[in-house]
């Protein structure tokens, strides 16, 4: 009784979501109707194109330059308003973070603010690409990052740094994966790591 999806890109998986919600569907009945997924903006697409449209007068207000209002457009669509009213009450935000200049402070807090962010990874390699955008893989970004989420997560020293120490983890594992020679090998290298999910203070989760 279980429909999965396994792969897919970014310009397909909208229809796929919609085939496998339809299939579901057949055993419910008729009176169900279609799935209307792939019709339904996606979260930031309302608004998008007359923001993109006003972009030098957004950058202006904001201080930033036009390439950085572009890329937050990018990235955020219409939830960089919400961005930038963050800043508003903390312009420090607005400046590049270290270790990953191509990015904002603001987009890390807004991670974990927003996006549920629970862990320094979720921040560095799903909510954003730091960690395939930077030649280091987001481990000189690591503890910045981890020290500005820190108070609104909880996070003591003792778990910045245990934060910290996972992610470069991650980053060795991965390193290492990518040198063995056969994909069962590298998936014992990259699975060597510990999962963030399972690490608390200074302790593995049983």
């Amino acid at each position: 009784g279980l429909i999965s999806i396994a792969g897919g890109k970014y310009t397909t998986y909208r229809v796929m979501a919609a085939d496998a919600i339809d299939a579901a569907l057949e055993d419910v009945g008729a009176a169900t109707p279609p799935s209307v997924t792939e019709h339904i903006p996606l979260v930031g697409a309302e608004g998008y194109h007359a923001m993109v449209n006003q972009v030098d007068r957004l950058a202006a207000r904001a201080g930033l330059p036009v390439w950085r209002m572009k890329g937050l457009l990018d990235r955020y669509g219409s939830l960089t308003e919400q961005l930038m009213a963050m800043s508003e009450a903390d312009p420090s935000l607005l400046e590049p973070l270290d270790g990953a200049a191509e990015y904002l402070r603001v987009e890390i807090v807004y991670a974990a603010s927003h996006e549920s962010a629970q862990h320094l990874d979720d921040i560095l390699a799903r909510r954003t690409r730091i960690s395939i955008e930077t030649p280091d893989r987001g481990t000189e970004a690591a503890r910045p990052a981890a020290e500005l989420v820190a108070p609104l997560l909880g996070w003591d020293a003792e778990r910045v740094d245990n934060e910290v120490a996972a992610y470069s983890d991650r980053v060795q594992a991965e390193r290492t994966s990518q040198e063995q020679p056969d994909d069962r090998e590298a998936d014992a290298a990259r699975v060597a790591a510990p999962d963030t999910r399972r690490v608390a203070v200074g302790r593995t989760l049983g």
